[in-house]
């Protein structure tokens, strides 16, 4: 959802169904680990609240964003998961480096999800600064991490 909207929380819940007997893995970056934790809480805890059991959460840290599409190829191709939800947060500097990560995750986090056949999420923030970040991480805009899980319990029910 577009961050001119204000609240990134505010999704369609319509038609959701439950994911009760369902295993996520979750794939959290530890570079900004301040916002990623952050959208880590978000994640869990709209997964539980729509009936995934906390057993079948597995939460796995890589070292930054650029390693979480490798973390989603390990645990996609397990197959007792249902969906990947992977967690970063790039911050624009002054080199070109936001932009190959940026674009590295999208397209390898597209591949897992095509090469398993299971939803791969891309809930990776890539804000201009800290402060737009800390924003939709928890603040004044919501909390991405809720629209990924959303968007994962969507998709574990599309078929």
């Amino acid at each position: 959802m577009a961050s001119s909207q204000k609240n990134l929380d505010e999704h369609s819940l319509h038609g959701l169904k439950s994911i009760e007997g369902k295993k996520v893995a979750v794939i959290i970056s530890d570079y900004h680990h301040e916002i990623t934790s952050a959208l880590f809480t978000g994640v869990e805890s709209t997964l539980i609240e729509h009936g995934l059991s906390p057993e079948d959460l597995v939460k796995k840290i890589v070292p930054g964003a650029f390693e979480l599409t490798l973390g989603a190829q390990y645990m996609a191709s397990r197959s007792e998961i249902d969906a990947v939800i992977c967690l970063g947060c790039v911050i624009m500097g002054e080199t070109k480096h936001f932009d190959f990560i940026c674009n590295s995750v999208a397209a390898g986090l597209t591949d897992v999800g095509l090469k398993f056949n299971k939803p791969a999420i891309f809930g990776v923030l890539t804000p201009n600064t800290m402060q737009q970040a800390k924003d939709r991480a928890g603040g004044k805009h919501g909390n991405k991490g809720v629209e990924a899980a959303i968007a994962a319990i969507k998709m574990i029910n599309f078929s």
